[in-house]
């Protein structure tokens, strides 16, 4: 607001002020200490004067951040007068309490101020430098944060039996600074239970409990330490909470929200990397500049972290629609590279200087310019690794194989020379609902098919040419259809093509059909297909190798359960498939379609083949029903013939061959996938020259900026030394030392605070992602820089890190400790634990539900690393993809939950219950909600009643029949301990009543099934 060319209304006011002013004056030049400017005036300009009296339009026309317009004044006169303090109108405003206007100076403040100008008002840097110091409303660069970390941090001198490591030592000095002690430790059972928790995310085995509990001793905890963090297992746990805060999703997100199949190579590369214990700086320069460090598989995924967000695939037609699009894009990135890495949201500096932290708009805008050739796309990277290894398992199937023929093919021999006997009875062929036998080509197939009644239709002139230009299509079909089998005679033309149908079946807006196809995700390879691939699922079969030279009769088979059961020729082909529920075909709702996997709107979808013949069955036809279809009725023999031939013990052996056959062509499978992978990754461009946006807007450029860091951040420089078109890969190299070098203090401290809050449910600061001014405060600061500093001296690694915290008695105290008579309770001081007087129970969360559930019922897949399975439907609709969850139930299913295929609105009804984020944004701190969905979701979820079947089989099959074993087991399982007598009073009642599936299912519903003490 503009000054007041008076300040009094009285003459009195005017002669009280001008002794009061008088007074202050004789003070300041009776021997007062000369003012330095720089640092005790300019912060205090800056902090409760410069929000309103600098920029462009100050407030009153009155600026302060240079000399000469603090001389010059503002619209009502001079505002500084060097020596003089009543002609100075700043002074007259502030002893009038009227500038600042809300908050007014404090007597210590307004004492400096007239020491300054007394003694002529000397100026310091010019401007004045913001960005400084501290203030009660932003942060300077004497941030507690930003400073270099202290060498060497200094362990407090503590006498106490408690202190058994560095941490206990700079814990203790806090608690005994409050008066407060520690809590006793943890029981065995349950330190061994967190334990197992905390590093692997699973529940520990019973026969671990009992050991440990039986011999506590520091050697044998340590032991079981190291034992976990050398699993597969303790990367899965650790892996979750580093894609928590990188958003790593499966899906673009915003409005189309496309699926991206081939994401996950980046989550199995964090998992891998944790469990190979890469150093973490190396762990983030390959996550940064890995494309650069390393030119194969590794590499590539590595550098999925850039594209772990969201991406907007649908942007405006201008040019400014785009630009602001990618401004966006750009902005979202440097948000999770600046919080993960540096804890600093250097993302509010796009439009303005940032508000509260030493953060400039041009800042921003060099950190723009290092990623400005940020890319988003997929690479198709080959690794002979895995080339070598399917090689190696190839060989095993082979000689597994030569097993399993030795075995059956004299079995089989037997029964079809029994059935020529006449001893088994032939079956009968399936009658058709439609065939349709084709003997000209396809235009003149059209003009046959198109319009007439189902039936048999035929052309003239010899086989069926689907030659990539046309396609055959009924009418709709008069019947509901459910069940279902379709079957073809082809002969294929190109046994390397990328997709086609034979036959589909779908709705006549053509948005949902099942269907057979080739060559769609596996070169030479059948599949069902169905729209958006809901349903479309590898069936795990054999490479084609004679359908070029002859035609070959394929069907597949939709069942009821949802599965799809593969045959070539009439014999099995591959393993069942199937992903969702049957679709049903309302009557005149659906139609055939031959030759093409879609219906013709672009190019590559269609069957390159000649078709012979197709035949649809309304109903899902036996196995040995489609092997009459083709023709092998004599030549089949069923599974269950076979099985039974044979004598007890060949046939155990024959069960076990093919099991391992099984693992082998899934092993071989993935390993196919991987030899030649594509992955999700950052695909880099040329970088931009990048200029500071005004306002944040494209057409508004400033200054032309080079790729750089920021300033305020001591220890490291913020000049790249790199011209503004620098090549993207010098600037990616140069953001990645800068971000990672050892005197970074930001980076050492983010990622001790980071693991901190894993292991205790809350950091030291107690917001991981920010460590600016309105992030929280260290509750204990010396301890954080002696872990920054023992963390980067031990050489970043991760696990020896975690077995810091977990063998120091801070970590191993009690979550429940009792209350002792005449003391205060702990809790009345201190209710959120800050100063860790205890250990603070907490609740599984969503996916260690899931997986201790898995592991308890026996039925966990501990398979490490591939595709993610899918548990949500698939839907593309106008656009948009739809992702609803699905029950299916399915082994396949039962891995843990880091592997499930996670787009952004994907959501699971267990997991979205106990607070599973959305990757849609970053989660480093989860949140932890207590809901009556959580208890409805414990008791009717299908999956957990599912589960508690499972588990009470497993109960059942361990502990035998006698009632008490299996109540004393159920609840080793569960609850890593023995039930109370009452508690298994309860149970046997509970047994007795509704069977042992329902105690199982108790216990999962119990509190200590989901909190972690």
């Amino acid at each position: 607001m503009p000054y007041p060319t008076a300040l009094g209304r009285s003459s009195l006011g005017r002669l009280l002020f001008s002794c009061w002013a008088f007074a202050i004056s004789l003070q300041a030049a009776n021997g007062a200490d000369p003012v330095d400017f720089d640092r005790e005036v300019a912060p205090l300009l800056a902090q409760r004067c410069l929000d309103c009296h600098s920029g462009n339009t100050p407030k009153g026309g009155l600026s302060l951040e240079v000399h000469s317009s603090a001389l010059k004044g503002g619209e009502s006169g001079k505002a500084l007068v060097p020596k003089n303090l009543t002609a100075s109108l700043l002074w007259q405003r502030i002893t009038a309490d009227e500038m600042p206007p809300k908050h007014p100076l404090t007597p210590p403040e307004k004492e400096l101020v007239a020491r300054w100008i007394k003694q002529g008002a000397v100026w310091g840097a010019n401007p004045i430098d913001r960005l400084a110091h501290s203030t009660s409303q932003r942060a300077g660069r004497d941030w507690w944060s930003l400073q270099a970390l202290p060498l060497p941090p200094q362990i407090p001198q503590v006498q106490s039996p408690w202190v058994a490591t560095e941490i206990d030592a700079f814990v203790w000095k806090q608690l005994a600074e409050h008066g407060l002690s520690p809590a006793p430790p943890a029981s065995p059972r349950a330190l061994i239970r967190r334990l197992y928790f905390d590093l692997v995310g699973l529940p520990p085995p019973p026969g671990q409990i009992e050991a440990f509990a039986a011999n506590p001793t520091k050697e044998a905890y340590e032991t079981i330490v190291d034992d976990l963090l050398a699993t597969p297992q303790y990367g899965e746990r650790w892996g979750r909470h580093w894609l928590d805060v990188v958003r790593f999703g499966e899906s673009n997100g915003f409005e189309r929200n496309e699926p991206r199949k081939n994401a996950w190579p980046y989550r199995d590369w964090v998992v891998n990397a944790l469990n190979a214990d890469m150093p973490y700086d190396q762990f983030v320069q390959m996550q940064l500049i890995g494309d650069l460090l390393q030119k194969n598989v590794e590499g590539a995924s590595a550098t999925g972290f850039w594209v772990a967000g969201v991406h907007n695939t649908v942007v405006g037609g201008s040019k400014r629609m785009k630009d602001l699009a990618r401004q966006d894009e750009l902005e979202e990135v440097l948000a999770t590279v600046g919080q993960t890495f540096l804890g600093l949201t250097v993302n509010c500096a796009r439009c303005h200087d940032h508000k509260f932290d030493p953060v400039t708009q041009k800042e921003f805008y060099q950190l723009a310019s290092a990623i400005s050739g940020l890319g988003f796309g997929e690479r198709t990277e080959k690794s002979p690794e895995d080339a070598e290894r399917l090689r190696a398992v190839e060989a095993q199937q082979a000689t597994l194989n030569q097993k399993l023929v030795a075995i059956e093919n004299p079995a089989r021999k037997a029964i079809i020379a029994a059935r020529r006997r006449g001893e088994f009875d032939k079956p009968e062929p399936p009658t058709a609902f439609a065939r349709w036998e084709f003997d000209g080509d396809l235009r003149d197939a059209i003009g046959t098919l198109h319009g007439t009644a189902i039936g048999n239709a035929k052309t003239e002139n010899g086989a069926l040419l689907l030659d990539g230009t046309s396609f055959v299509q009924t009418p709709p079909l008069k019947q509901d259809i459910q069940e279902k089998t379709l079957a073809a005679w082809v002969e294929l033309t190109d046994l390397n093509q990328a997709g086609g149908g034979a036959i589909s079946i779908e709705t006549l807006d053509g948005k949902i059909f099942d269907s057979i196809v080739f060559g769609e995700r596996e070169p030479q390879r059948w599949m069902p297909g169905s729209n958006g691939f809901v349903r479309s699922e590898s069936f795990r079969g054999p490479a084609e190798a004679e359908a070029n030279k002859r035609p070959v009769h394929f069907a597949i088979v939709y069942r009821k359960d949802g599965t799809i059961v593969g045959y070539r020729d009439g014999k099995p082909y591959g393993q069942p498939a199937g992903k969702g529920p049957l679709q049903n075909y309302a009557s005149g709702a659906a139609e055939l379609v031959f030759g093409l996997r879609h219906k013709p709107t672009g190019s590559n979808k269609h069957l390159k083949a000649k078709l012979h013949q197709a035949t649809f069955y309304d109903r899902a036809l036996s196995a040995a029903e489609v092997a009459v279809a083709a023709g092998n009725a004599i030549d089949y023999v069923t599974e269950e013939q076979l099985v039974q031939s044979l004598d007890p013990k060949t046939r155990n052996l024959r069960a076990d061959l093919q099991r391992q056959a099984t693992l082998l062509q899934t092993k071989a499978d993935r390993l196919r996938q991987s030899a030649n992978r594509k992955i999700y990754t950052m695909t880099p461009r040329q970088g931009a020259r990048t200029n500071v946006l005004l306002r944040g807007d494209p057409e508004r450029q400033g200054d032309l900026v080079a790729a750089g860091g920021v300033a305020a951040i001591a220890g490291v420089t913020a000049d790249f030394g790199l011209a503004p078109d620098a090549p993207e890969a010098e600037r990616r190299r140069a953001l990645a030392k800068w971000i990672t070098d050892g005197n970074n203090p930001l980076f050492s401290r983010v990622i001790a605070n980071r693991i901190w809050h894993y292991h205790f449910g809350q950091g030291l600061v107690i917001t991981p992602n920010d460590f600016g001014f309105n992030g929280g405060h260290p509750t204990h600061p010396e301890l954080l820089d002696w872990l920054a500093v023992w963390f980067r001296d031990n050489g970043y690694r991760m696990k020896a890190f975690h077995r810091l915290i977990v063998t120091s008695n801070t970590w191993k105290q009690a979550g429940y400790p009792p209350l002792v008579k005449g003391q205060a309770n702990p809790r009345d001081q201190d209710a959120d634990n800050r100063l860790l007087w205890r250990m603070t129970p907490r609740r599984l969360e969503a996916e260690c539900v899931r997986d201790a559930m898995l592991a308890v019922a026996g039925k966990l897949d501990p398979h490490v690393g591939g595709p993610s399975f899918e548990d949500v439907s698939i839907v593309s609709n106008n656009g948009t993809t739809y992702y609803e969850p699905r029950e299916l139930n399915r082994e396949s299913h039962f891995r843990r939950t880091i592997y499930r295929f996670n787009p952004r609105g994907g959501r699971s009804a267990l997991l979205d219950t106990f607070d599973c984020p959305d990757p849609a944004a970053a989660a480093p701190r989860r949140a932890v909600t207590t809901t009556p969905l959580q208890a409805l979701s414990l008791l009717n979820n299908s999956f957990v009643l599912r589960m508690s079947t499972e588990f009470a089989a497993r109960v059942e099959s361990q502990a035998g029949k006698k009632e008490a074993s299996q109540i004393q087991l159920a609840w080793q399982l569960a609850l890593a301990r023995d039930p109370t007598p009452d508690e298994r009073a309860w149970s046997a009642r509970l047994v007795r009543q509704h069977g042992l599936a329902a105690l199982c299912r108790g216990l999962f519903n119990a509190n200590e099934f989901v909190i972690i003490e």
